[in-house]
This record gives C-alpha cells, structure tokens and sequence, in this order.
C-alpha cells in the first residue's frame, strides 16, 4: 500500500504563486497525498486562492515564520512522511513519488532535498533569470550528501521529524540549517534532482540583496561548530575576496595608481574561484547575459560577504546571545 504523503506548504503573500504549487501537487504521480497549506497571515488573499485550488488551508493569526508555519502543518499532518513545499514553487509530477522512493531505501537517510530548475516560475527579468541561475549552479546542481538542508523542496519521515523536534520558531532566516544541522546528528541528508521544481525569483536588486544581506548576517552570527558559511569553502572565500577588494578600493587615493593593484588581485582571484560557474552560464545563455551575470554575482557576494562579516562580529561580541538570531526583519 502506498504511504500517506503529508505536502506542507507555508505561504505568506503568494497570491501570483500558491495555486500553481497547489495544482503541481495535484498531478503528482505518488496516489496517497493530502495537501495542507499553512497560510501564514497573509494580507493577499493567499488562503482563499490556495482553498480554491484543492489545499486544506491552516491559519497563523500572526506572521511567525516559516518554520513556525511548517510546525503547525506538520502537527496537523496524517501521513507517514512529511513534504516540505515552498508557496512559490512549481514541483515536476514524479517528485513525491521519488522522495517516497528514496526515503524507502534507505532507512539512515533523514531527509531528502529537490533542485530547483534553473528558470524563473513566472518573472522572466535579468535578476530573475540571475537567481535562478545562481542557485542551480552554485548550490542545487549537484546530488549527493548535503551539509544543509533546503527547505523549499524537502521530506522525511513523519517519525523522523517527531523524534528531532519541530522547527525552531524563533529563527526567520536559520531555521532551515538549524534543522539540518540537527538531522544530520543522527541521520544522513541528500539531494537528488529526480526531485525537482521551478521557483519564482524575486526581480529586482532592492528585494533581493536585503534578503540575501540579513540571512548572511543571521547565518554567521548563528554558525554551530562544523558548518562552513555559504556552503562550499570556494564560495565562501570568493566572496570574502570581492568584500576585501571593495575594502582597498580607497588605496589608490593613499597610495597612487599602484594602489589598484591589491582590489585588482582580490577582485581576479575571486573571479577565478568562480569561473566553473561563469563557464557554465556562459555555455547555456551567451557572453552578453554572462556577464551581465557575473556583474550581479559579484553585487550578491559584495553583499552576502557584508552581512556574513557583521554577523560574526556580532557573535564574537555578544556570545550569551546567540541562541536567538538577531531581530532584524527580512522581507520574505
């Protein structure tokens, strides 16, 4: 008999997006699925759009966050395993079926992540089609053994999640590593892109890079012993080269035009670290949107290496703190 298939899908604000996520998770392949969306005081009328589309609709009176969304979903949840699905993502019809797959196989396997695909659901504009590039190439591309967990596609066991514990709702941005780190305590957690879906990116720089600035910021001043910020150690030293490069910018106005030679060197080696994902974009899309590309790269590293660098400081200087993230909002 196939096992009960619990889709939890936190929505805040997903008006465009929440009725093409619930009807993926209609044509899925699996038979046993019950949908449960866990609107989130949403002020668009997510709830309703998601209802109308065949969901049972939980409500949060207050927005408390995704992980506090996933909790109650999951409470409410009746199947055996439990799938974590993100308001703005478009899951391709054998996902459910293939995380069933999996998570049957291999008993020491605690959950199981998707790949997003590497377009934009519904906006199409260069920051867009940057994001989703990035994201696939630079974290979702690969399968096998993963050091996080991304919640946008993800499931486990029902028991596996009531032996760890729920998400810990006073985290907005670190839920998902937090959780994971926890996972991976006692079980393995992999990525395969035989679950898969398409995400709808934000579009505009001004969303963007707050987002990217506070979750870097909270990532760091949250680190448990063992993780290595951002994933990759290559990443996480690119982008620590692209913030000393801006650091020596002023250099020349000190030193004269020799000065340039220090931002130049940070600024080449931080390009060179990069240049798999460079390749790669270049191949698929063409020299003229790579490096359109590589010019919003760089803004996103300046960025998340600024967050990561405040963040540490903060952890180093408030250590009786840091069992909270830092209360700054985060648009989401």
């Amino acid at each position: 008999m196939d096992p009960l298939v619990s889709v939890v899908i936190p929505c805040y604000n997903r008006a465009r997006t929440v009725a093409l996520c619930v009807e993926s998770v209609l044509r899925q392949t699996h038979p046993a699925i019950e949908i449960i969306v866990v609107d989130d005081a949403s002020t668009d009328g997510s709830a309703m759009i998601a209802a109308s589309a065949g969901a049972t609709v939980l409500r949060l009176t207050t927005n408390s966050g995704p992980g506090a969304a996933r909790n109650l979903g999951a409470e409410h949840a009746q199947g055996e395993i439990l799938f974590f699905l993100d308001a703005d993502v478009a899951l391709e019809p054998g996902s459910v079926a293939a995380a069933v797959a999996e998570l049957s196989s291999a008993p020491g396997l605690g959950a199981i992540c998707g790949v997003l695909r590497p377009e934009s659901l519904l906006s199409h504009n260069l920051i867009a089609e940057y994001r989703a590039l990035q994201m696939y190439h630079w974290w979702l591309a690969r399968e096998g053994p993963m050091e996080g967990l991304h919640t946008a596609l993800c499931a486990m066991r029902a028991d596996v999640f009531r032996e760890l514990g729920p998400f810990n709702p006073d985290l907005r941005h670190t839920e998902a590593p937090e959780y994971g780190y926890r996972i991976r305590q006692r079980y393995d957690v992999r990525s395969t892109a035989a679950i898969a879906g398409t995400h709808d990116h934000d579009t505009t720089l001004r969303v963007l890079l707050p987002k990217v600035f506070l979750r870097a910021r909270a990532s760091a001043y949250e680190v448990r012993p063992g993780e290595v910020l951002g994933g990759a150690a290559s990443r996480v030293l690119a982008s620590g080269l692209i913030l000393a490069a801006a650091l020596t910018l002023p250099l020349p106005l000190i030193v004269g035009a020799a000065g340039l030679a220090a931002p130049l060197l940070l600024l080449a080696l931080a390009v060179a670290l990069e240049g798999g994902t460079y390749r790669r974009v270049m191949s698929d899309r063409g020299v003229r949107f790579g490096l359109r590309f590589a010019a919003v790269h760089l803004l996103y590293q300046l960025t998340s290496a600024a967050g990561a660098a405040i963040g540490t400081v903060e952890r180093i200087v408030r250590p009786a703190a840091r069992r909270a993230a830092p209360s700054v909002g985060v648009p989401r």
